[in-house]
């Protein structure tokens, strides 16, 4: 057993969430924006499909805009910097969720809409179609919307930030 594993067994669901509530406060603090951080022990959906659930905090408040920033990507970078602090301090990987005013369960479902949308259009016009570029988790979102959709495929096509979704016939 590695170091990080018996530290996940000995690191308690409760340290988690304690230690990434104390971060989220003193970033937010630090960063004279006025917000409350909540526990929420539901998944954000596009994470549910994970063998181990992750740890969700949502930060309410207003004007909290500067930290979803342009398609999400400071929020992006915001939880991935809160996710390294507190697997440091817990010695151990934590799968850590941040959401900001439920925008990511939001984005989610029109995400899930658009892709059932432009289904419809690739099968009634059989052509296929391509989305906007998008981050990979917004891809993935799609591809596993449209996965078991019996006459469209999906494929992601492009490179770095230029990466899109392709729906095609089948």
């Amino acid at each position: 057993m590695t170091h990080s594993e018996e530290a996940a067994e000995t690191t308690g669901e409760s340290d988690v969430v304690g230690i990434t509530q104390d971060i989220l406060e003193t970033m937010l603090s630090r960063m004279g924006v006025s917000a409350s951080v909540t526990y929420q022990n539901d998944a954000v959906v596009q994470e549910s499909e994970r063998d181990t659930p992750p740890f969700l905090f949502d930060i309410e408040g207003d004007e909290l805009g500067i930290l979803i920033g342009r398609r999400g990507q400071t929020l992006a970078s915001f939880q991935y910097i809160v996710r390294l602090m507190a697997s440091h301090q817990v010695e151990a990987p934590a799968i850590i969720v941040v959401d900001i005013n439920g925008y990511k369960q939001r984005r989610y479902q029109s995400l899930k809409e658009l892709a059932s949308r432009m289904a419809e259009q690739v099968v009634a016009h059989k052509r296929e179609f391509a989305l906007e570029p998008m981050p990979a988790y917004e891809r993935r979102i799609i591809h596993l919307a449209l996965a078991d959709h019996p006459e469209v495929i999906t494929e992601s096509t492009g490179i770095g930030e230029a990466r899109k979704v392709v729906i095609s016939p089948r």
